[in-house]
């Protein structure tokens, strides 16, 4: 009988080893080194009298700085034959909003744009880890945070530049749309899409998050829902007609867009030429690499919809990257705008979470190793525009 009833007493499942508050103690340490790690590569690849925080302030961080200082232009910009450029306006204002409001610590305005892109890519690391241990399990979500923040132009999480706020926001907005927090989504969501342009690809995915809700949720739970992915989707086009009506022109943004960095969405075909032309005739590798980055992105996107994950991660996933490949422009700036892209990380990030140690350390380091010195390469020794 004793045998018995031992035999028939519940496992009790084993303890944690760790807590929650250990593992995201892991998690902003191992940001901290990649991007400790980044910094060191920018400052050994530095040209000749150029300076770390010269790569770090760069190219767009220029503009942030500028609108956080100056504000918003109120007209068209023309060079000195007449020709319309770009402007301050085709920067959303949420990251120079806050790089104003961090320099009222003291710190100088370029100081204050690195400061909040630190802060923000820590934060985005956080959320990345909880949102990929949430979908998935722990060891995933480790492997999608160092996927993300030491991908190939992951540079932009030591830089003045936009996309470390974002992707705070857009896997925030995404956990607690997972989670339910209908508040959260909404104000994160119109954070996001105050932040950058892609932000209406976010909004999109906070909309298909909310559908699961009419048939789960209270009357009361169906509103908040509701609202708040409502709200998120009145940021973007909020900031485009306040632009508008700014410089007197409703199209205003997009005519500075093409006119400055020649973003206008022809879908792929800027893209197909590229591509095209890179495996006629590209004799660089910057190019090359570029095109099969591109390549490589559309390939695991496919994969990762085959897998069946998220609906909401999905839509994200694949209007973001919509977007990046259906635009013109200078082909060298999509790995950047590739940042945000969660989903084609995916499966690599589940392969990684089903692997055993050894093969998931030595896999992730030489991951980064290649990822850190690619974009310090590019912010550094690379002469264009990023």
């Amino acid at each position: 009988m004793i045998e018995t009833a031992e035999a028939e007493a519940p496992v009790r499942p084993a303890p944690e080893r760790f807590s929650p508050l250990w593992h995201i103690a892991a998690v902003l340490a191992l940001y901290v080194i990649l991007r400790g790690l980044q910094t060191a590569a920018i400052a050994w690849l530095a040209q000749p009298g150029a300076t770390v925080a010269d790569s770090l302030l760069s190219w767009d961080a220029g503009w942030f700085v500028r609108v956080a200082g100056e504000g918003y232009p109120t007209g068209y910009t023309y060079d000195a034959d007449g020709v319309l450029v770009g402007n301050g306006i085709a920067f959303f204002p949420l990251y120079p909003a806050l790089i104003r409001l961090t320099s009222f610590t003291g710190l100088s305005l370029p100081d204050a744009a690195l400061a909040v892109t630190w802060v923000c890519g820590a934060a985005a690391s956080v959320a990345l880890f909880q949102l990929g241990t949430r979908l998935y399990d722990r060891r995933t979500g480790y492997a999608l945070t160092v996927l993300v923040i030491a991908q190939p132009m992951s540079v932009v999480l030591n830089m003045g530049y936009s996309e470390g706020l974002f992707l705070a926001l857009a896997a925030g907005a995404l956990l607690a749309a997972h989670k339910r927090a209908w508040i959260w989504m909404g104000v994160l969501g119109l954070a996001g899409a105050l932040a950058r342009p892609t932000g209406f690809a976010l909004t999109v995915a906070l909309a298909v998050a909310v559908l699961p809700a009419w048939r789960t949720e209270s009357r009361r739970g169906r509103i908040t829902s509701l609202t708040a992915a409502g709200v998120a989707m009145a940021g973007t086009p909020a900031y485009l007609l306040w632009a508008g009506h700014r410089i007197g022109d409703w199209d205003a943004w997009f005519r500075i867009q093409t006119a400055g960095w020649g973003s206008t969405f022809d879908f792929g075909r800027t893209t197909l030429k590229f591509l095209d032309s890179t495996a006629r005739t590209g004799n660089g590798w910057v190019q090359v690499s570029v095109a099969w980055i591109l390549i490589g992105a559309v390939v695991l996107a496919l994969v990762a919809v085959g897998q069946r994950p998220w609906w909401p991660l999905v839509a994200y996933g694949l209007v973001t990257l919509v977007l990046v490949v259906g635009q013109g422009g200078y082909y060298h700036s999509k790995p950047r705008l590739l940042v945000p892209v969660l989903l084609v990380l995916l499966p690599l990030a589940t392969a990684l979470g089903r692997a055993r140690l050894r093969t998931i350390v030595p896999a992730l380091a030489g991951y980064a190793a290649f990822g850190l010195w690619y974009g310090a390469y590019l912010v550094t020794v690379w002469p264009y525009t990023i």
